[in-house]
């Protein structure tokens, strides 16, 4: 099976087990030689009416991946053990 990642972003993630919603996919990781998807990011939900930011994002093994639809793609993971650190903005890559 072969999908373009333009097919997967912005699609909606669903927790199989409990139907929960965690969010959209905005970012894929990728194996460089083998350009292999390894696993999907879902931005954190929005803290009080957004203006504290977001939460921890959700980092999305592959393998945990168990339908992939034309509007949703569902997940079977512990949505605790897929948390991890939101990134900070992006330094701007200012010459010295």
């Amino acid at each position: 099976m072969s999908i373009r990642f333009s097919e997967l972003h912005c699609k909606e993630v669903i927790l199989v087990n409990s139907g929960q919603r965690l969010g959209f996919v905005s970012d894929a990781l990728v194996e460089v030689p083998e350009g292999n998807i390894t696993a999907i990011l879902v931005p954190g939900p929005c803290r009080f009416l957004g203006l504290g930011g977001r939460q921890e994002d959700y980092l999305i093994p592959w393998c945990k991946i168990c339908r992939i639809g034309p509007d949703i793609i569902l997940v079977d993971a512990d949505p605790e053990k897929c948390r991890i650190p939101r990134m900070g903005k992006p330094k701007s890559c200012e010459r010295p």
